[in-house]
């Protein structure tokens, strides 16, 4: 028998501002991964530029790969689930229908991805969020016990399916050799210095990719990560989770047992160029995102440390728009419509540039946020939404939460 939940929406908007928060640092994550596939061909074309070769460059990508690589999507896609049960209670509180609020939210969201796709990244996850959202609203009333155990299954078949391949594919079979990917990584980041045209012609060309990709791996994991995050917020997880210190001490102490461990074999395997690496990732990934959410938590509630979720709180409220903001940069910086950096900046500098802009977009945002209630992207979305347009002014006790899609990281 189907269940039905409502996650109360109360002043208690130090929950709020904890997912926010999370949400905001899982945007840092994903765009330190992200910048790497922004700023040249060669991490899609699973290769090292040859141009960047000194110690200090292979331990930029260790790192990325260890720490942030298949790890910060999880929480978003977490997250995501988190706020469709708030998307839910919205939905009750207007006294509107949901099923076709959450229709028009995927369709608008799959709308703004394809846009996204064609003129700022091709790296986007925002389409195949909105595809998966329809199996989560397909499911939303199932129990938590369902949810929980379907969202075992898809990991293990996911997990056995990549170790099956690993076991009895020859990827050489279907992969171009190493120098054939130096040379395309070569002309796809020319293409990147190219035209407008040339430009979206190159997003376009790994539309195959993508969806390969968010067929196989993306899309599987963040639906198992979605029915985890409706779970957490049909039981209020954040409405007390800040003072439960043993609890967080003990997913921190598991989370980066295993998690670390996993993300360093993850990196030394060499990452996404090896299917066993991909298979340990999974298995071990969401243990680390989860020792992630309780360290920040930890620090968060830390008398003298509130000022971490004032900074991050900003930029995770209006995550769609800083999402699309980070491609924007990226676009400017790197591609020949820009600056046309595409293939002179060293990972371990991209590193330091994506630090950089984040904390540039939080300070942004903030200020945003002083005078309007949402983002630029999160109006135009919620307009299309509710099928009505709200007020931009800055409501002082608004506790609304938009939570968009997240990169592919």
């Amino acid at each position: 028998m189907a269940q039905r939940y409502s996650l109360q929406t109360s002043t208690q908007t130090g929950r709020v501002h904890d997912v926010d928060a999370l949400r905001g640092f899982a945007l840092l994550g994903i765009f330190v991964v992200n910048i790497t596939f922004m700023a040249s061909a060669y991490p899609g074309n699973l290769v090292d530029d040859p141009n960047f070769t000194a110690p200090i460059d292979d331990v930029a990508r260790f790192l990325v790969a260890t720490l942030f690589s298949m790890k910060f999507y999880l929480l978003f896609s977490f997250l995501f689930g988190y706020s469709f049960v708030l998307q839910m209670d919205a939905a009750q509180r207007a006294g509107a229908a949901f099923v076709p609020r959450m229709l028009r939210r995927s369709l608008g969201l799959f709308i703004i991805g394809a846009g996204h796709i064609a003129l700022l990244y091709s790296g986007d996850v925002l389409t195949t969020y909105a595809v998966i959202c329809l199996v989560l609203l397909a499911m939303h009333q199932v129990r938590d016990r369902t949810a929980l155990l379907t969202s075992g299954i898809i990991y293990a078949l996911v997990t056995l399916s990549l170790i099956v391949s690993a076991s009895f594919l020859d990827r050489s079979m279907f992969m171009p050799t190493h120098d054939e990917a130096l040379a395309n990584a070569a002309a796809q980041t020319q293409t990147m210095l190219g035209t407008p045209a040339e430009i979206i012609g190159h997003h376009v060309a790994g539309l195959d990719l993508l969806i390969i990709q968010a067929a196989s791996l993306q899309g599987p994991t963040a639906l198992a990560m979605f029915l985890i995050g409706m779970i957490a917020a049909r039981r209020n997880l954040f409405s007390q989770l800040g003072g439960q210190t043993k609890l967080l001490q003990r997913i921190q102490i598991i989370g980066f047992t295993v998690g670390l461990p996993g993300g360093v074999l993850y990196a030394w395997l060499g990452g996404d160029t090896n299917t066993w690496a991909t298979a340990v990732s999974v298995v071990t990934a969401p243990f680390l995102s989860a020792g992630y959410v309780a360290t920040l938590i930890r620090i968060m509630h830390a008398p003298r440390n509130r000022w971490v979720r004032t900074a991050l709180a900003p930029v995770g409220r209006i995550a769609l728009t800083n999402y699309l903001s980070q491609s924007l940069v990226g676009l400017m910086l790197f591609s020949g419509v820009g600056i046309g950096l595409a293939g002179r900046i060293s990972p371990a500098w991209l590193i330091v540039l994506a630090i950089a802009i984040f904390a540039a977009q939080a300070a942004v945002s903030a200020w945003w946020l002083r005078r309007h209630t949402y983002g630029p992207a999160e109006y135009a979305l919620r307009c299309f939404t509710n099928w009505s347009r709200p007020t931009r002014k800055r409501a002082p006790s608004d506790t609304n939460v938009d939570l968009p899609p997240t990169a592919s990281s």
